[in-house]
């Protein structure tokens, strides 16, 4: 946005220094015609007197066409002026809608909490993490966290040894606090439906999961776990 923002001002620049140069022709050409010798032209002859009228009458004819000209112009400006601005308040707000869906920001709004906890003989796998992402999404969760680590497209949970439960290469421990932002009304029917729903499905396999609870003011904070970019380029391909 950087960039933008300084093309923008060079433009403003260029169009201001534009806007003077073309008042001040006009100026002088203005002041040409007022500053014409009227004793010269009391001194004229008729004859001489109609040319000279005729040739000062088109010159302002020509200012005045150039002044109007420069009006225009000048509105040009003002109009590409303002077509930039409303551009880069469009830009603005796609970046931000995108970093709040890739998870580069911290966001907030109302949704649900829950908490899963497992015992010795039943502990929460990776598996059970997976499916209750999934159940969400589908129920249109727009952000999720687990234990404050958000989970975005590009997210994974994996469980590389027992006991041991890594989200976006980040550790877990049970219990799992789950929050998700989005309708409460279909994220916690979706997980209650009877028999079928995620949380009969689970307690019924052995594992703990507390009372489902909707909020109306739930943070989610923003993933910092970003990779660093080594081999990806912007642009073409050079080969």
């Amino acid at each position: 946005m950087k960039k933008e923002q300084k093309n923008e001002v060079i433009m403003t620049v260029i169009i201001g220094l534009m806007c003077i140069v073309l008042f001040a022709v006009m100026f002088m050409q203005f002041k040409t015609i007022e500053e014409t010798d009227i004793t010269a032209i009391e001194n004229m002859r008729e004859t001489e007197l109609r040319t000279a009228i005729a040739e000062w009458k088109g010159k302002y004819e020509e200012a005045s066409e150039q002044l109007e000209e420069n009006k225009k112009t000048i509105k040009e400006y003002n109009e590409k002026i303002a077509k930039n601005e409303e551009t880069s308040e469009l830009i603005d707000k796609d970046l931000d809608e995108s970093n709040m869906k890739l998870g580069k920001t911290d966001v907030y709004g109302e949704g649900i909490t829950i908490t899963i906890n497992g015992t010795e003989e039943v502990p929460v796998v990776s598996s059970d993490l997976i499916e209750l992402i999934n159940e969400l999404r589908y129920a249109g969760a727009e952000a999720i966290s687990i234990n404050d680590i958000r989970i975005y497209s590009a997210s994974y949970v994996t469980q590389p040894e027992e006991g041991l439960t890594l989200i976006n290469g980040q550790r877990a421990t049970a219990p799992f606090v789950i929050k998700a932002i989005g309708n409460p009304t279909y994220l916690s029917s979706t997980l209650s439906l009877k028999d079928s729903g995620y949380i009969d499905k689970y307690r019924a396999y052995g594992l703990i999961i507390s009372e489902l609870q909707t909020k109306k003011n739930i943070e989610i904070l923003k993933n910092n776990n970003d990779r660093e970019i080594k081999y990806m380029k912007e642009g073409e391909s050079e080969g």
